[in-house]
């Protein structure tokens, strides 16, 4: 898993674009170095923006990008991941009570989830594909 970003602001295509190439160029680069990363995201509207859908054909060569039907959103495994971020925080012997110690838990929490847990989901995804494709692209158990 990639480090966590804070924004700062609203998300506009233009922030969404320099997140982009700040954050996800630099470690896919680094991680996929043999350009076999792959992207997932879902149809949000600043995902399927002119200006994200240029930047994602100018830099195609570096990494797959995957776009999902919009009724696909069980998925996207950062969903799943979220919510296991949002449950290690909730744990915590002390909740958050700023937005600092938030993004401090936050953080923290996202350090801490174990690696295998990616791997779980990711395996799970031929299961979700099957489901997906039985029900015609609506809504699965997942």
């Amino acid at each position: 898993m990639g480090p966590l970003t804070r924004l700062g602001s609203t998300l506009t295509g233009d922030r969404y674009i320099s997140i982009l190439s700040d954050h996800l160029y630099p470690f896919m680069f680094i991680v996929h170095s043999n350009k076999f990363g792959e992207l997932q995201q879902d149809n949000e509207i600043l995902h399927t923006s002119r200006i994200a859908t240029e930047w994602f054909q100018e830099y195609s060569y570096e990494f797959r990008h995957f776009r999902w039907t919009p009724k696909s959103q069980d998925m996207i495994i950062i969903e799943y991941i979220w919510d296991a971020l949002q449950r290690a925080v909730h744990k915590r012997s002390l909740p958050p009570c700023t937005s600092t110690d938030l993004w401090t838990a936050l953080q923290d929490s996202w350090c801490k989830l174990p690696p295998a847990l990616l791997q779980t989901f990711v395996k799970s995804m031929s299961r979700r594909v099957v489901a997906l494709l039985y029900a015609r692209g609506g809504s699965t158990r997942y």
